[in-house]
């Protein structure tokens, strides 16, 4: 019987055995131990043996020929042994046999079962080779497929990517140059905006001169002593030209801004008109002329006829009336003696004040005095700068500085402390300092803003009331720089150059170029109004008891002989304006009777004077006074100065 076959019977028989029905659950290492444990046979593994040898040798017999008798003629005597051993016990000396080749059958099944363990074992670690190989190629699979869906998906999305660059850069062409083009439009548009506005700008200055123009062809104004000429013709062509150029502004506003043609028509329409003046004023020279000689041709007359009738005595009569006529017609070009004796005495004062700080301001030398001339300056004119309509109490902060400043106390300046008995000459330098700056700014901030004259102006009153030396100094520094203020028209000197003439006049004068005359008239504006400002308003905190350091008097005095004077083109109208605008109203509490008559004065006599000698291009400032005192006199007051510090301003 094969060993193969026997084995698996052994197997079977044992499974068909009680403990080979029981059912255990245990893992693969469980059962290799298992195997590989020693085998224990019952006291029935004989019996077993013998059957299975006995069935063995049958098996044998029925499958040997017959000439291997011998092997044939030796199984009786096995089955003997079995059947006796079946029938009766074994004896003594059987069951070491017995035992032995149980022994050596055990021996031989537990090498097949070791050999069976073993071949388990390798096919158990070849099926986990197998597996982990099957596991390996299909986790190598997968990756292989992942790997490749990531290179396809990497690809799509550098495919998307590109595309989206593509689509981006397009894009961003296409909104660069809708942007560029925006870009372009609104310049164009803000070009032809600027253009139409500067057209525009144009269409109504040449309106405005053309009204003026208009203005002087009045035939019943100027030359009534002239009844052979009629101005009607001019008059009406005047007019017509007038309402031309309005036509053609309001039909420009309408659709828009006017158009290059538009202003070249309405140029041709100036030249036409000043053409018309021109014309006008060609026929009354020649009527004057003509009247003139006619006048000496009778003058001639009637002195022959004088001298027939030796009329002596009434020649002196009449010099003296044609001399009293002149003396009336005629106004000062310049300023009285006590005026200018005044001015001067404030120039040399100011002089001598520079002068005695002459060593503060030579210091070249020495750091020290050059730091204690720094400091003083910034301690002496930053607080001017800092005046300003915030509030009240800011206001006496600044005043209270300045003050203590002068009075010899010791301020905080820069972070350090600053005092006038730090120099000998430093309260003279402080003086002549602060002067300056006060005026500096009516130049400056007060030519700009012109609310700001009231602040500066208290609190410049205020410290002149308390230090008069002050207040000198500012009069000095204000007459050397606006002459106007004294009033002052200076002469050309013999040997004077023409930039310190200009300068004299109150010109700036940098690198031999002369400023603009609107920013001329700007600063003299701004420093006119602080002036105004000043001699009305007292530091409301002070000694109200005494009079004020340079009150309403001098502004009465300043008017008064401004309309002696013969006027300047665009100055005398600008500061007249100015000074009544910011002090009309004070005057006109104080003075009452006498302010009025000067008003009156001013409209019937001066504003022709002034507008007698004023050019077309300079009638803007003309215009405002003659308007404004035109409204003054009919209304008969003149209302408080925009900017003027209320009550409840020193609450703040």
């Amino acid at each position: 019987m094969d060993s193969r076959q026997l084995r698996w019977e052994t197997l079977a028989a044992l499974r068909t055995s009680g403990k080979g029905q029981l059912k255990y659950r245990r893992r693969e290492e469980d059962i290799l131990e298992g195997c590989i444990s020693p085998l224990e046979l019952s006291c029935y593994a004989g019996l077993v043996l013998d059957r299975m040898v006995e069935k063995s040798a049958q098996e044998t017999r029925s499958s040997v020929p017959e000439e291997s008798t011998p092997l044939t003629n030796q199984s009786p005597r096995l089955e003997e042994i079995t059947s006796a051993n079946r029938s009766s016990p074994p004896t003594s000396a059987e069951p070491s046999e017995t035992k032995q080749r149980l022994r050596q059958w055990q021996e031989q099944q537990e090498k097949m079962v070791r050999a069976a363990c073993d071949l388990a074992s390798e096919q158990l670690k070849r099926f986990d080779e197998l597996k982990e190989l099957k596991r390996h190629q299909e986790f190598q699979d997968l990756k292989e497929v992942l790997e490749k869906s990531s290179k396809e998906a990497q690809g799509q999305q550098e495919k998307l990517k590109e595309e989206h660059r593509h689509r981006a850069k397009v894009l961003n062409l296409k909104l660069r140059e809708a942007e560029q083009q925006r870009q372009r439009q609104e310049e164009l548009e803000r070009l032809r905006k600027e253009e139409g506005q500067e057209r525009l700008r144009r269409l109504y200055s040449i309106q405005e001169e053309v009204l003026q123009l208009n203005q002087q062809i009045d035939p019943n104004y100027r030359h009534k002593d002239l009844p052979r000429i009629d101005l009607s013709a001019y008059s009406n062509r005047g007019n017509q030209i007038c309402g031309l150029v309005s036509g053609l502004i309001r039909t420009t506003s309408e659709r828009g801004f006017p158009s290059q043609a538009d202003v070249a028509n309405t140029e041709r329409v100036l030249q036409e008109m000043r053409g018309l003046i021109s014309s006008m004023q060609q026929e009354i020279t020649a009527a004057v002329e003509e009247k003139r000689r006619r006048e000496e041709e009778e003058r001639e007359k009637q002195k022959m006829l004088l001298k027939k009738e030796q009329m002596k005595a009434q020649t002196p009569a009449s010099a003296q009336q044609s001399g009293g006529k002149q003396q009336k017609e005629g106004l000062q070009v310049k300023a009285d003696e006590s005026t200018m004796q005044w001015y001067q005495q404030l120039q040399d004062a100011a002089e001598q004040c520079v002068a005695s700080f002459s060593g503060l301001s030579n210091c070249e030398g020495n750091n020290e005095v050059k730091r204690i001339k720094a400091d003083l300056q910034k301690a002496a004119t930053i607080p001017v700068s800092q005046i300003s309509r915030i509030s009240g109490s800011k206001l006496r902060e600044i005043f209270d500085k300045i003050n203590n400043l002068l009075s010899g106390k010791s301020v905080q300046s820069g972070g350090r402390a600053v005092s006038v008995t730090q120099h000998p000459q430093a309260l003279d330098f402080v003086f002549y300092k602060l002067a300056e700056k006060f005026v500096r700014q009516g130049e400056e901030e007060v030519a700009s803003h012109h609310d700001a004259a009231f602040p500066i102006a208290v609190v410049a009153s205020g410290i002149w009331e308390i230090h008069p030396r002050v207040g000198d100094l500012f009069l000095a520094h204000l007459h050397k720089k606006c002459p106007y203020s004294v009033p002052f028209y200076p002469a050309l000197k013999e040997g004077t150059s023409m930039e310190e003439y200009q300068r004299m006049l109150g010109y700036q004068v940098k690198d031999s170029m002369v400023e603009e005359q609107d920013n001329f008239l700007k600063r003299m504006s701004g420093m006119i109004r602080l002036y105004a400002a000043l001699i009305q308003l007292r530091w409301p905190y002070g000694d109200q008891q005494g009079t004020h350091p340079h009150g309403l008097s001098y502004g009465w005095r300043w008017l008064a002989q401004m309309l002696n004077m013969e006027p300047l083109a665009d100055v005398t109208a600008t500061l007249l304006f100015d000074f009544l605008e910011v002090c009309g109203n004070a005057l006109m509490r104080q003075y009452r009777v006498q302010f009025w008559k000067i008003m009156l004065l001013l409209q019937e006599d001066y504003v022709p004077r002034i507008e007698a000698i004023t050019s077309s291009g300079q009638m803007g400032s003309l215009m405002r006074l003659k308007q404004f005192v035109q409204k003054c006199v009919q209304e008969k007051k003149i209302s408080l100065p925009t900017g003027t510090l209320q009550p409840a301003f020193w609450k703040s």
